[in-house]
């Protein structure tokens, strides 16, 4: 690595012990590498979360545009909560 900076953090003991175990473990080479590994997580996450973000608020917009030019049907609430927990059933199972 070319430019590093250095940071100073601090952890709670539990979370310390963590990064010390992976070193002392030999699946790191040092707390930095552990830190700068988890970064990279949370990193490529985030970019999946905001990913995820963007397009349910294009799904909402379309849905909404949906409503402004009269394209909706009727609906039953019932199928809906029912649809609702068969998601919920199915995610739970696969968990």
């Amino acid at each position: 690595m070319a430019d590093l900076e250095r940071l100073t953090i601090t952890l709670p003991p539990e979370m310390a012990s963590v990064v010390r175990g992976a070193v002392a473990s030999g699946d790191y080479a040092s707390t930095s590498e552990v830190v700068r590994t988890a970064l990279r997580d949370w990193k490529m996450k985030r970019s999946l979360q905001i990913a995820e973000l963007d397009a349910l608020k294009a799904d909402i917009e379309a849905g909404l545009a949906d409503v402004a030019a009269g394209r909706t049907g009727s609906f039953d609430i019932g199928d809906i909560v029912e649809r609702g927990r068969t998601l919920l059933r199915d995610r739970s199972s696969s968990v």
